[in-house]
């Protein structure tokens, strides 16, 4: 039997094949390279630093000491396992789904969504630009993540416009229904919102989807095994969803009843969606996690700590800005704090404007005669930090 979305999906017989294939430049070919253009993706993807880091990022609770308790690399896993699920029920591009799934999070922020709050803060304050992570995985693909070629020369990930367009388009945090893709390959970096614009592809929407499933049940899972959530908490979610879910609320069962309910709702013509009465089952489950889980007390105390930390590591870097000496006060800064601006000015000597590698093929992107570019980068290095490396940073700029 003919799955739904087997005539619309992207594959080389679509009329958005050569789009959403398109490159920003050239790729070498290895002859007899058995990989489609999104499994190439995907293998460069799982490659990157910035995938790498995302084992010691937060996810919603930081640092926790148990092995158990959802990292960001595992929540990215999550995604890559349902959106993967939904797309073969579907007849859809398994290969792209993988691609968008494991890189939509490379650019988020330390300390998860409060992070990115703050990085957000600070950058409308110096530069007049929102910072959203979304946008910010599309930056980091585009050009800060960078991978020998057969010639040993760096370049850049240098992925396909599907793959990129499902990055900066997958907000999860979006709660419309009946998702369809857009019609055209639009200049990703006028995109302006997060959720603003849908994806180009119904690939991109099943990850948009699949981001929503993977987080509302675990967060739920997770914040049970912390003692977050209370016995009275768990009473009052049996009340609010028990005609939805029974009394066995547990995240297996919510995924499971979650990818059904969107494989059998899904169409063409209704889009990527969840049926009318599990779409409400979700958003309930958002206002609790929301009220019992994100704003519980022992959550925004942590986050806080996270704040302080970040706007001092923010301070210390963006004060060393003085037009041509700017480089001349960083290597000062190094023999105070060796670990944080040693490991800064070397990261940012490859992509500033002053000095260039003969070997690094990507384009200049922080010209440091410019106070708002300094202020980009000192931005894009702190996003791109571990939680961990923060840490350690923060640690350093208050030890003596």
């Amino acid at each position: 039997m003919e799955k739904k979305f087997s005539l619309i999906a992207t594959i080389p017989i679509s009329e958005k094949w050569e789009a959403a294939t398109a490159r920003i430049s050239p790729i070498y070919q290895r002859e007899n390279d058995p990989r489609s253009p999104f499994a190439r993706d995907y293998t460069r993807i799982i490659h990157s630093t910035g995938f790498r880091r995302l084992k010691h990022k937060t996810q919603v609770f930081f640092s926790p000491q148990s092995d158990h308790i959802c990292t960001r690399i595992e929540h990215v896993l999550h995604v890559e396992s349902i959106a993967t699920a939904i797309s073969a029920s579907l007849g859809l591009n398994s290969e792209l789904v993988r691609s968008i799934a494991v890189g939509h999070d490379l650019g988020h922020s330390p300390f998860g969504h409060k992070g990115e709050r703050v990085l957000n803060d600070i950058s409308l304050k110096v530069t007049g630009e929102k910072f959203w992570h979304e946008k910010n995985s599309l930056f980091c693909v585009d050009y800060l993540e960078l991978l020998e070629d057969d010639q040993r020369h760096r370049q850049t990930l240098n992925l396909t416009y599907a793959v990129r367009d499902g990055l900066i388009s997958h907000c999860g945090e979006a709660t419309k229904n009946h998702l369809h893709p857009r019609a055209d390959a639009v200049d990703l970096y006028t995109l302006t919102t997060p959720g603003g614009e849908e994806p180009f592809t119904y690939e991109g929407c099943v990850v948009k989807m699949a981001d929503r499933i993977s987080y509302i049940g675990r967060d739920i899972e997770d914040a049970l095994a912390l003692g977050v959530l209370t016995d009275e908490n768990m009473r009052e979610l049996t009340e609010l969803v028990g005609e939805y879910a029974g009394d066995r609320i547990n995240n297996t069962i919510i995924i499971n009843h979650l990818i059904n309910d969107l494989c059998r709702s899904s169409d063409p013509d209704a889009g990527i969606c969840f049926s009318d009465l599990t779409n409400e089952f979700i958003c309930l489950l958002g206002e609790f996690n929301l009220k019992h889980i994100y704003r519980n007390p022992r959550v925004s105390r942590a986050e806080k700590f996270f704040e302080i930390m970040i706007r001092e590591i923010f301070k210390l870097l963006f004060d060393c800005f003085d037009g041509e000496h700017t480089l001349q006060r960083l290597d000062e800064m190094q023999k105070i704090y060796p670990k944080l601006f040693a490991a800064f000015y070397n990261w940012l000597s490859t992509y500033w404007t002053l000095v260039r590698d003969a070997k690094q093929l990507n384009p200049a992107i922080f010209d440091l005669s410019y106070e708002a570019d300094y202020a980009r980068a000192v931005i894009s290095y702190i996003a791109g930090m571990s939680d961990r490396y923060a840490i350690e940073c923060f640690n350093e700029i208050i030890s003596f």
